[in-house]
């Protein structure tokens, strides 16, 4: 339905390649001791009792990462040399460019590739860890039929003015994604799936009507933090329309969600980019029959 920072460590970081763009400068700040004997990881002469990694691009521990970016401006020498300086401001220095293309009237994309000093802590890394067990779809069936005593029902859409169905239908529909079936499949739940552009009314309304156990909301749309923005409308209106003990669960996706802003988007669980029917299902699990979150 969002890449770590930490990830970018093992990752190819070829010029001219079609992969990542892993911006490992953004490790949040960590360490930028530029010291170590060259390799992956830092000894405990450089930084004394923690593991430390620098980027891996042509040889290990190198340091050198690739990154994209699009700036306002035409493409001729003057907007290449622009995009150098640029990286060289982030950080990147060595910084060659590799790759220059119009987007379109005023508008040039770039790919720089080059070396970066920082070093990401693994210590310091904050992620969000998958606190309940993954489940088949015959042990969901199983544990909502005995425990809840009834189906468990699930409401989705994408809101706002987004129209991007991909993620949600990939959760909710039967036929799911990469071979393995959405949450239509589990004959334990029962799915209403409102398409796109929903407003919030709808959706609250929606979820009285169903009597929603959960909602789940797909974001794709992220200009100007849209998802960020209708996300917080999403759960005021819900806090608003019904009572803590009757408000379904609320849970949003997408690729530029910050797992960690569950409490300051005011929902109960963030779903970031790759995340499958199954997890989904398992979480609903979790959350609403095995963590007795669920009404009669």
């Amino acid at each position: 339905m969002s890449e770590r920072t930490e990830r970018s460590a093992g990752r190819e970081g070829m010029p001219g390649g079609n992969g990542m763009s892993e911006r490992t400068e953004r490790s949040a700040g960590r360490e930028s001791t530029p010291g170590g004997n060259g390799t992956g990881v830092v000894g405990a002469g450089a930084v004394a009792g923690k593991r430390v990694v620098r980027p891996y691009g042509d040889t290990t521990g190198d340091g050198m990462v690739q990154v994209s970016f699009t700036l306002p401006v035409p493409h001729d020498k003057r907007a290449e040399g622009a995009a150098v300086q640029l990286a060289n401001r982030m950080g990147i220095d060595p910084a060659m460019l590799v790759h220059a293309k119009p987007m379109s009237d005023g508008f040039t994309f770039f790919v720089v590739y080059g070396r970066v000093n920082h070093l990401v802590d693994l210590d310091q890394v904050q992620v969000v860890e998958r606190d309940f067990p993954l489940l088949g779809a015959k042990e969901v069936n199983a544990v909502v039929k005995q425990r809840l005593r009834r189906k468990l029902s699930v409401v989705g859409a994408c809101i706002g003015t987004d129209a991007h169905t991909v993620g949600i239908d990939a959760i909710l529909n039967v036929k799911g994604i990469a071979g393995e079936k959405g949450l239509e499949y589990y004959r334990e739940l029962k799915v209403t799936n409102l398409g796109a552009q929903v407003s919030v009314p709808e959706l609250v309304e929606a979820a009285r009507r169903e009597r929603a156990d959960a909602v789940l909301v797909s974001q794709v749309v992220t200009q100007r933090d849209a998802h960020l923005h209708n996300t917080r409308e999403m759960s005021a209106a819900f806090r608003e329309a019904l009572p803590a003990g009757k408000r379904p669960l609320l849970i949003v996706g997408g690729p530029r969600f910050d797992e960690t802003m569950t409490a300051e988007l005011g929902v109960d669980r963030i779903f970031g980019r790759g995340t499958t029917p199954g997890e989904v299902a398992s979480y609903l699990v979790h959350a609403l029959v095995t963590s007795r979150k669920a009404g009669a």
